[in-house]
Order: structure tokens, then sequence, then C-alpha cells
């Protein structure tokens, strides 16, 4: 069983899946994503979650990115697969082979389908047990809206009790500051890490409630990443600075681009040759283009200036 002795901190951005114009997949571009975060000083990256597109991906791509994403990484940071599926089997045989690529944990939403399939409480928990005795590694559970499930605080610390390896917890539900405060005094220990998301709209408030940590975009973790740590050592007013230097790029891109604008800002950075987004999702209007590169010129992120 795989455990960590030093709980993870720090920021952990969702690498995006670099596709051709045409929508194939493009194996440069997505290594030079990740050579890119790691550039950037991430403390480490999820793949293949929501923001990586990984509901257009097929089950050969899906294994190719994952491939692809420890063989370039080599370790120089831990991986985080999302594993998520309705089906349970589906759902462990992720995490397995998410620990045999070499990942570090696996980030797991409840099981859902559409809007009515969902999972009881049990079912829930049986889940979450069968993806950890399967995977043997720790466990992130994502509480986010997209799964339109609800997991209550009692439940959470209940489903951290029973299954142990559910250690990490990413809340990016409304009112994510509150729910976090309540879980951490409800779990204690259980809630080893304490993590927010939605591209760190919520950043300040979260970490004023306790999270150790956040998982954004790779938009920018190189000036998001400062927040997190300087928070961490002490330094509240400094990390409140620079949050509200970011706060117009942040809000943009959670409020009006979603997971576009992270592969646009790469592409105006010379990262990757395109910023294509598979069918049904929609490339981003030229106004919407513009502003948000006008946001990002002001802040200068590492990924609108890696490839020049």
């Amino acid at each position: 069983m795989t455990t960590e002795t030093q709980p993870l901190t720090g920021i952990f951005p969702i690498a995006p899946v670099a596709f051709h114009d045409d929508g194939t997949l493009d194996r440069e571009g997505c290594q030079r994503i990740l050579e890119c975060m790691i550039d950037q000083g991430v403390d480490g990256i999820c793949i293949l979650a929501n923001y990586s597109e990984q509901f257009l991906l097929d089950d050969a791509e899906r294994e190719e990115v994952l491939k692809l994403s420890t063989e370039t990484v080599q370790g120089r940071v831990p991986i985080i697969v999302t594993c998520s599926h309705f089906a349970t089997q589906i759902a462990a045989a992720r995490a397995r082979r998410a620990r045999e690529a070499g990942a570090q944990m696996v980030m797991l939403m409840p099981p859902y389908h559409g809007a009515l399939l969902k999972a009881g409480e049990e079912g829930m928990i049986e889940h979450f047990k069968a993806v950890a005795d399967t995977g043997q590694l720790p466990i992130m559970v994502q509480d986010a809206p997209l799964s339109g499930v609800n997991l209550s605080v009692p439940f959470l610390v209940r489903l951290g009790g029973e299954v142990p390896l559910v250690q990490y917890f990413k809340i990016e539900m409304p009112g994510t500051a509150a729910k976090l405060r309540a879980l951490i005094k409800a779990g204690g220990e259980r809630i080893v890490g304490p993590f927010d998301g939605e591209e760190g709209i919520t950043l300040m408030a979260d970490l004023d409630a306790g999270a150790t940590g956040t998982m954004t975009s790779a938009l920018m973790p190189d000036l998001i990443r400062p927040i997190v740590s300087e928070f961490l050592a002490g330094n509240r007013e400094a990390a409140r600075r620079t949050y509200h230097r970011l706060l117009a790029l942040i809000n943009y891109e959670n409020r009006q681009c979603g997971l576009r604008a992270c592969k646009t800002v790469m592409m105006e950075g010379g990262v990757i040759k395109s910023d294509h987004v598979r069918h049904p999702l929609e490339a981003l209007a030229p106004e919407q283009r513009r502003e948000l590169l006008e946001l990002a010129g002001e802040v200068e992120p590492l990924a609108l200036r890696w490839g020049r």
C-alpha cells in the first residue's frame, strides 16, 4: 500500500490535453505542456481531469496521455490521475493502471451518469473502497457541482474513516470556505489534504478556512503558487496582495472561458500550436480571446512567453 509520509501541499494544476486543429491528439504538444508546467514551479500535476477534456478522449487516447505524462515528468513532481467513472469496475481498473504507470495519487468524483444516475451513500463507500483496494494509492475526492451528488460533511468524514486511503478533499462547491472549515473541524486528522479548485477564484477565503492546497488550471500556477506558499508561511498580507493582483484574470478564466483559457494563453505563448477543443465544445469568441489575452498580458504568466 502506498502512503504519503508528508502531506502534499501547494499547487497541483490540471494539465490540458493538446490537439491539432483537426482534433487529433498532439503528442508533442502534450509533452511541451508538461515541461512548461515543470518550469512554472508546480508542486504536482493532475492529468485526465475534466479540464483535460477527459470526457472527450477515447480509452486508447486516455492510456496514451497517461503513459506520455508519466514518462515525460519522470518523477520530477507527483502526478495525480483522475479515474472517475460511473462503473466501479472501470474506475478501479483506472486506479490500478495509474499506480502501474507511476502516479502518486488518484482523484475521483462520486459515481454519477447524467443528471439522474447516482449511487446512494452505501454505494459510494463501496465504490471508493473498491478503487482504494485495487489502486492502493491515496485518493482525492472531487466534490464538484458537475456530479450533482450531495457529499455532506458527515458523509465525507465517514468516507475517510471507512476508506483510509481517502485522504484528500478537493472542494469546489458554492460556499467552499464554509464547507472546508466544517470538514476540517469534523474530520480532524482524517483530512490530510484540504484543497480547493475552481481556478482559485475563492482561494484566499479557502486558505483562511484551512485549505493547504489548490488545483487550478495550468494558465498561471507560477503566479498563484506564491499565494499559497506565502499564506502557509504566515505571510497572509503578501498572499492577499498577490491574489488581488491576479483576481481579474482568475475571474475571467473561471466565469467566461473555462478550460479554453489555458489553451489559448499557451498557444499565444508558443507552448502549443493550437488551442483546439473538441466538439461539441466551442472555441472562444474573438472578443473573449482578446480580453483574455489583454488580462494575461497585464500579469505576464510564464505560459504567455514560455515558447517564444
